[in-house]
């Protein structure tokens, strides 16, 4: 899936963050209001929770591969290049 689109809601019970790919499919992470007080901080949290489920959904619950994942911070930042990036 390759993002296409991210939409924000808010209603009373806290945030729905819904995550949309170019293919259709979609994931949403519900963000509790005591977890964000804006959108862009509801933004961040779920973006934090999708990076979490990813090492949980890929490696059968066990520990990053490698020190790198380890200590991701789960930036997917418009801005930063995806490949050839340096540490």
């Amino acid at each position: 899936m390759r993002l296409a689109d991210t939409r924000i809601e808010h209603d009373a019970g806290g945030w729905k963050i819904d995550f949309i790919g170019d293919d259709g499919d979609a994931v949403s992470v519900k963000v509790a209001d005591e977890h964000a007080v804006s959108a862009d901080e509801a933004l961040e949290r779920a973006k934090a929770v999708m990076v979490q489920l990813t090492a949980y959904g890929t490696r059968g619950g066990g520990r990053s591969l490698n020190s790198y994942d380890a200590v991701s911070n789960g930036n997917f930042d418009d801005d930063q290049p995806l490949l050839d990036t340096r540490h």
